[in-house]
């Protein structure tokens, strides 16, 4: 009976020693994980003409499509914490302001490049326009949410097809009627140089 109360003892210590190792083993890093290794992507927005307070609170930091997201601070700069090594698409999302968007790539050794995105260009033979980090962006000017309504000029009067259709014969006819002034007079013989008011000469001979 005491060996086998012995051998229930030894068993529970053995399986509270491997639920302990368990508890206390380090994860694995991830796949963009060097050595457990994570950075931060930095940078600035400038807005030119507006305070910082006015838009900074309704603007975002999202890196590669939201996978990971930051915030501006009141002096336009932010920081996006725990970012492992890879390529990213940094973009600031503001209801109110277009920016355009810069990749930026981390190395396995922790060392940043930032540059030009090329959403048209994607090969490797594109040119690699490279941009100072940390990321200094700046806006290209206000979201435009509606069309601009068009106004009204003479030139849409006057390419009516309706105006056109009225103003071109009469064009027509005063072409017409300077051309055929500057041609004599077709008529009777003798008429152009007698006169209505001469008789003709076979009215003469007659009587």
């Amino acid at each position: 009976m005491q060996h086998l109360k012995r051998i229930l003892d030894v068993y529970i210590v053995l399986q509270s020693a491997f639920v302990l190792s368990c508890c206390f083993t380090e994860s694995e890093p991830g796949p963009g994980a060097v050595n457990g290794d994570r950075l931060k992507i930095e940078g600035r927005v400038v807005v030119s003409g507006v305070k910082a307070q006015d838009w900074v609170s309704s603007a975002r930091v999202l890196v590669e499509g939201g996978e990971y997201i930051g915030f501006l601070r009141t002096n336009e700069s932010f920081a996006v914490h725990d970012v492992p090594s890879g390529s990213y698409v940094v973009e600031i999302i503001s209801p109110s302001y277009k920016l355009k968007p810069a990749r930026v790539d981390i190395t396995s050794k922790g060392k940043m490049r930032a540059r030009l995105v090329n959403y048209i260009k994607t090969s490797v033979v594109s040119k690699v326009i490279r941009q100072p980090y940390p990321l200094h962006m700046r806006a290209s000017g206000p979201h435009s949410y509606f069309m601009k309504r068009e106004t009204w000029e003479w030139t849409d009067l006057l390419m009516n097809p309706m105006v056109m259709m009225m103003v071109l014969p009469l064009l027509i006819i005063v072409l017409e009627r300077e051309i055929l002034q500057g041609q004599e007079p077709l008529g009777y013989p003798g008429v152009g140089v007698l006169g209505l008011g001469h008789p003709l000469e076979w009215d003469v001979v007659s009587h």
